[in-house]
């Protein structure tokens, strides 16, 4: 018997939503010194580094707002080079490379197309034969969002999906999985071209927050649903935060043919830090 195709085919029968919307009222529950507990043990088990930590732990009133903690100023330092495409977010590199026509690589044998991924042909046509890197952010990791170029945005689309864990693991087993779950895709226009950020929820992860629109996920809209800010001049520079996770999950980048060289040391399972240089800009 095949025990991993057995317990990647068990994950299409677990309750997802359900399993997520009950640690959702758990995380976003005020229970005093239980929430105290629960984030020292939380702390414990994952060695989280409070020195960089915004603030005392008993600060923190719920689950949520530890798990979706700033850090104290200066942190994670921007690289401000005129030419420097940074990392959005900490975690770990999942894959990165060419999109391939408009095929994007998730794991060995598995590929995904990027109108699946964006909910849109006309969008993926614009990203045909350019970039992207998946980072894959563990429960440890800081959950900020940030932006990797100075950017207008354009757009934000809600694809409402799965949930389905986003672990390596599942990266190699479930077919089309970040097309598959429920997402956010930030569209933002740059002196380099246009760039796509997509947020990728997960089981326990469904909210998804932005910094020009709060919570976007979860979204009781079963349709896609394209929130138009072409017209608001909301301009970020490099390293802004633009969003958080509650919980951990997966961002995805992706940018236009010919538009960034990725550093040539990069390569898959490598830790990334938000603000450090992924590419360069051409």
């Amino acid at each position: 018997m095949d025990m991993q195709k057995l317990k990647a085919d068990s994950q299409y029968l677990l309750p997802k939503h359900l399993l997520t919307r009950a640690a959702g009222l758990l995380a976003g529950a005020r229970l005093g010194g239980l929430t105290t507990f629960m984030i020292e043990q939380f702390i414990k088990k994952y060695k989280i580094n409070t020195k960089e930590m915004a603030g005392r732990i008993k600060d923190y009133k719920t689950f949520n707002e530890f798990f979706s903690r700033p850090l104290v100023p200066d942190a994670r330092p921007i690289n401000l080079k005129e030419d420097a495409v940074i990392y959005p977010v900490d975690g770990k590199i999942s894959q990165f490379g060419k999109i391939e026509d408009k095929f994007l690589f998730q794991a060995k044998n598995h590929y995904y197309t990027a109108e699946a991924l964006l909910a849109d042909s006309k969008e993926a046509e614009t990203f045909k034969n350019g970039d992207f890197i998946t980072i894959y952010l563990s429960p440890k990791d800081y959950h900020r969002v940030h932006i990797p170029f100075d950017g207008v945005l354009d757009k934000m689309i809600h694809v409402p999906g799965d949930l389905f864990s986003v672990n390596p693991f599942n990266a190699k087993h479930i077919p089309e999985l970040f097309a598959r779950n429920e997402r956010v895709v930030c569209y933002f226009n740059t002196s380099i071209g246009r760039m796509a950020v997509v947020f990728v929820g997960a089981t326990i992860v469904r909210s998804i927050a932005t910094a020009w629109a709060g919570t976007v996920a979860p979204n009781k809209n079963k349709d896609v649903t394209t929130y138009d800010y072409s017209g608001s001049e909301q301009t970020f520079p490099k390293g802004a935060e633009i969003g958080k996770f509650f919980m951990g999950s997966t961002v995805i980048c992706l940018f236009e043919k010919d538009k960034i060289q990725f550093s040539e040391d990069l390569q898959a399972g490598q830790p990334t830090r938000m603000g450090m240089q992924m590419a360069m800009s051409k």
